[in-house]
């Protein structure tokens, strides 16, 4: 499993993955889930992936060969974003048609799912989630982040934080908040991660960083989130139950339904 995030905010795009691939406990490797296309001057593009690994690195490594290719539709020739989405949705499907029915004889699902995002041109910074079957969305100002992989431990934080006004540093503090909280509670997510920064209307990366663990601010994020969380906990007060509103009513209920229940038994 893997855990990958994106977000499309009013200053650019900020985009966090981890590196782990796992056939068990036993069997872990590393291989890095972010692909970028970068033009300077015309265009950055930045798609992660997540799932079956050989599924997703075949999509990859066709999107690459078509964009070798010149007087082809590709990643690098596309008008706008969604124009690379939809190219990025039929590749897939592609796939699909090839390797679907063979694996479903070996007993394994078709699951892919990535994240595309990036800026061309004069059009904005966008961002897209492209989903197994090639169809894909797009990220709005009310929800301006995606996830893919193990989305569910890293989601909270970015719920209660982000929003489109959110500055790309306190994004990138979140995005690594929220994979180290992924990273603590799945052993199938881990390090090395790779941290993508892009500023609005640059076209070209500003920063791309591989964070591991001999990284400092990793590790102090990693240390001072979870003290600071058990001093939080810690200094919130105990539930006094005699001043909880309800409490006699629902102890009536119990009892009824107590009672209730030894009726019926006894019939």
């Amino acid at each position: 499993m893997t855990y990958c995030v994106a977000m499309c905010l009013d200053e650019g795009l900020v985009c966090l993955s981890d590196s782990r691939t796992n056939a068990g406990v036993d069997h872990i490797n590393t291989f890095r889930k972010m692909t970028v296309f970068e033009r300077a001057g015309d265009r950055v593009l930045v798609l992660m992936s997540a799932g079956n690994l050989a599924i997703t690195q075949a999509v990859i490594n066709i999107l690459r060969e078509h964009a070798a290719v010149q007087d082809r539709d590709s990643l690098w020739n596309a008008p706008t974003l969604f124009e690379c989405a939809r190219l990025v949705g039929e590749t897939i499907r592609g796939v699909y048609r090839q390797d679907a029915e063979a694996l479903k004889q070996f007993g394994v699902d078709f699951n892919a799912s990535f994240i595309l995002c990036g800026q061309i041109g004069d059009e904005p910074p966008r961002l897209f989630n492209i989903y197994a079957a090639g169809n894909f969305i797009e990220a709005s100002v009310d929800t301006p982040y995606f996830q893919i992989g193990e989305s569910k431990y890293g989601k909270p934080i970015i719920d209660r934080v982000v929003s489109a006004r959110t500055s790309l540093d306190e994004a990138a503090k979140c995005a690594l908040i929220s994979m180290d909280s992924t990273i603590r509670s799945n052993l199938s997510v881990g390090l090395p991660l790779d941290l993508l920064i892009y500023r609005r209307d640059e076209l070209r990366v500003a920063r791309h960083l591989n964070v591991d663990w001999d990284n400092p601010y990793f590790d102090m994020i990693h240390k001072e989130w979870g003290a600071n969380l058990r001093k939080v906990f810690e200094a919130l007060p105990d539930p006094d139950w005699s001043r909880w509103p309800g409490e006699d009513a629902a102890a009536s209920r119990i009892e009824v339904v107590t009672a209730s229940v030894a009726r019926s038994s006894e019939a």
